[in-house]
């Protein structure tokens, strides 16, 4: 099973925002329960880094007064990893779970943001997918649709 087939949902969790915004806007979204993670675009719209509601209260810890007037540039993370449509959910679990990540960032070719993917929806594609072979098996083994 490949990405694009959890496309539809992980769309619903894409947030982005520019370099050049103030991260506050950053915080504005990730208010949202749906929203984990923030995307900041280069000027070509390409992903340059992500926001986690981590980055954000790191930041704001460090903050005295107004001195919270900060871009988003300056606190995302700009070693990013993420996936393309074409990933093997397979493939993206065994990163997720090497990595320690929650969220992925899913991409075009031209690294363009498409949506955000999530651990629990990639084990509930995992486990459909053997459920799936479950039945196959278990109808072979039967001989159920076979003459």
């Amino acid at each position: 099973m490949l990405i694009e087939r959890l496309l539809p949902a992980a769309r619903e969790r894409l947030a982005t925002i520019g370099l050049d915004v103030p991260l506050i806007e950053a915080a504005r979204l990730l208010r949202s329960p749906e929203t984990n993670l923030v995307i900041v675009c280069g000027t070509e719209g390409a992903i340059a880094g992500i926001i986690t509601k981590t980055d954000v209260v790191g930041r704001i810890s460090e903050c005295h007064g107004s001195s919270c007037i900060t871009n988003a540039s300056s606190v995302m993370t700009r070693d990013v990893t993420y996936c393309h449509p074409n990933t093997f959910v397979k493939d993206v679990w065994s990163i997720m779970k090497e990595r320690g990540l929650k969220h992925l960032p899913v991409v075009d070719r031209e690294l363009r943001p498409m949506g955000v993917i999530n651990a629990r929806q990639v084990v509930q594609a995992l486990l459909e997918e053997v459920e799936y072979e479950e039945q196959l098996l278990r109808d072979y083994v039967m001989c159920v649709g076979y003459r």
